[in-house]
């Protein structure tokens, strides 16, 4: 019902309407217990009467009244008088973001510094387990100290049918279920009473299709706002509900460059991570998502960016020309897995150079962090030919290293000036004064190496046999495991020396085939070996008394005793869905001698099968 000027409602007195729609109605009022101007939203009358909406909205409406945030519109009160219940809320002076978007896109500093106000206040909501549920243009305010988020999470979703397009009809089973938030503050171009109850147009698919709302639905509906706030246009539109449904279950957005050329790839990357369709593959936090856009807001971050295809493949492969490496600047101190305090994380990503792609895991090994965290080394292929490319993480772009064509499996000197690397069957290094690359010795088909505090470098020349061990300096290999012949079906590979330089855990692995007789290794350069774990690994490293290894696609850390050589206790878990190539049980992560964690998300290779 309308509620006309000089109406009470306890001690609240209606002065004019702010908006209205098919879910509520908004009335500017005056608190005349406090003499001030607040912000009243009534329940529709369809809901008023229903003792569960009801009950859900005080429940829910007590819980957000608990949400301090300058980023988030407060609730004062809710109260029911004559069958009618409403809401309090603070009374916000600006426009919406949606009536300023009639005016046509923000400028890249203003959709930025919106986006990073916004992600802070779902940051908030989904810390205290709350879900926004209807994230879209109409239910942001501007002001003048900022966004506002309205309308957070009032009510359940309730399940609904989408019904046909004259509105008749009934639910088929091949037709979707929508889980549709109760309350919507403006009306929307879409939305038609009757028909669809709620807005659409921003809702993540899996919450079209009948799944709860989460707050990775709401990464995915702050992806549509942010490609709005930069285009000026919807990221899914069509002339029809189930036109629109239908873009947002299966099509892409147009990437942000054919329609903003002057917006940079990095940012058309973190728009397309938070709509992807999978909620596994989204960026997983409000926190993650305001982190990337702070780096990209970041001063000449616009500068050497990377352009990205326009269109975006699904690719087999663990890693394809526009994917991207995850840096997870993790507290390898542990913070996730010890008793010190949590340390912040960072998070940010690694696009291929310009003109470059990235490879496959098996062709090219893993990308580098270097010990002291500063740079990354990575192989990306041009023209058809692979080099060896260095980026120093407080920079956007990559150099790539003179005379490395058809380099691969990429390592670092522990005092992190040098790197080693294998090309045309040898083990080669190159320093990073710019001097011409060396060869070291014969290596005809490596499996990885790993250079020692003692300037001594361990590494597996063939992809059966054992490790040896050779001075960086250049000289004659000789074996230091115990696998004594090349044509042995058992290879020991992907060495990893540990902080004394003398030993070094590795993988004692039947090559072609990752199976369950796998075994970590804790060798030694005197020829010491014993066995640390069996089972399913890719890889093994150690970082700050603990050993890291990926098993069933997931990166666990064990605590570890590097003198008795023991691990103790249950892992704990570090990162889920590590990407790994099951035949080579090489998996895409790297360890820092300053804590720092780089690795690669997804599932294993499913590509082209080489040992």
């Amino acid at each position: 019902m309308a509620l006309t000027s000089g109406t009470r409602l306890g001690p609240y007195e209606i002065q004019s309407p702010l908006g209205a729609g098919g879910m509520g109605e908004v009335y500017r009022a005056r608190d005349t217990r406090l003499d001030r101007t607040v912000a009243i939203k009534i329940l529709p009358a369809h809901l008023a009467g229903h003792p569960d909406a009801c009950s859900r909205f005080e429940r829910e409406a007590r819980t957000i009244s608990s949400l301090n945030h300058p980023n988030i519109c407060t609730l004062h009160d809710i109260g029911s008088q004559d069958g009618t219940t409403y809401l309090v809320m603070e009374y916000v002076d600006g426009e919406t973001l949606e009536a300023r978007l009639q005016k046509g896109p923000l400028s890249l500093k203003q959709a930025l510094e919106c986006g990073m106000e916004i992600c802070d206040a779902l940051e908030k909501a989904h810390r205290a387990g709350i879900v926004h549920r209807d994230l879209k243009p109409g239910n942001v305010m501007l002001t003048a100290s900022g966004a506002k988020l309205l309308d957070f999470g009032l009510a359940k979703p309730v399940v609904l049918g989408v019904l046909a397009a004259s509105g008749k009809g009934s639910l088929t089973p091949s037709t979707p279920t929508m889980n549709l938030s109760m309350l919507t503050a403006t009306p929307a171009a879409l939305t038609q009473q009757g028909t669809i109850v709620g807005t659409f147009q921003y809702m993540a698919p899996e919450v079209l299709q009948g799944q709860e709302a989460n707050p990775r639905s709401d990464i995915f509906s702050f992806g549509c706002v942010l490609y709005e706030m930069v285009t000026g246009r919807r990221a899914f539109d069509g002339k029809t509900q189930l036109s629109v449904m239908t873009a947002i279950l299966e099509k892409e957005p147009e990437p942000l460059a054919n329609v903003q050329p002057t917006s940079p790839a990095t940012l058309d990357y973190t728009v397309r991570t938070c709509l992807e369709k999978n909620p596994d593959d989204r960026l997983q936090s409000a926190h993650d998502v305001k982190l990337q856009l702070a780096w990209i807001a970041n001063p000449g971050s616009q500068t050497s960016a990377p352009a990205l295809p326009s269109s975006k493949p699904r690719p087999k492969l663990w890693l394809a020309a526009i994917a991207v490496l995850g840096l997870a600047v993790i507290a390898l101190t542990l913070a996730l897995v010890s008793s010190a305090p949590p340390r912040r994380v960072l998070r940010m990503n690694l696009l291929p150079p310009e003109g470059t792609r990235f490879e496959t895991l098996y062709r090219n090994g893993a990308p580098a962090l270097s010990p002291d965290g500063a740079h990354i080394a990575f192989i990306a292929q041009k023209d058809g030919k692979n080099s060896l490319w260095l980026r120093s993480l407080d920079r956007l772009d990559a150099t790539p290293v003179r005379g490395t064509d058809d380099a691969f499996f990429p390592f670092w000197s522990p005092d992190s000036t040098a790197l080693a690397f294998f090309m045309q069957g040898k083990l080669w290094r190159t320093d990073l004064n710019g001097d011409s690359p060396t060869a070291i010795c014969d290596a005809t088909e490596a499996r990885g190496g790993s250079w020692g505090s003692g300037n001594v470098i361990v590494f597996a020349p063939s992809f059966g046999g054992p490790l040896v061990q050779v001075s960086a300096a250049g000289g004659k290999p000789k074996a230091v495991t115990g696998v004594s012949v090349v044509s042995s079906t058992i290879s020991d590979r992907w060495p990893s020396f540990l902080p004394d330089g003398k030993h070094f855990l590795f993988l004692h692995s039947p090559y072609g085939n990752a199976a369950d007789q796998n075994e970590v290794h804790l060798g030694s350069l005197d020829g010491g070996d014993q066995l640390v774990l069996r089972g399913k690994f890719y890889g093994a490293q150690y970082a700050a008394g603990r050993l890291l290894a990926v098993r069933d696609g997931s990166l666990l850390a064990w605590k570890f005793d590097a003198s008795s050589g023991k691990v103790s206790g249950d892992p704990v878990p570090v990162v889920d869905k590590v990407a790994s190539d099951e035949i080579t049980a090489l998996s895409v992560v790297s360890v820092s001698a300053q804590g720092m964690l780089l690795y690669q998300s997804g599932a294993g290779s499913n590509g082209d099968r080489h040992v």
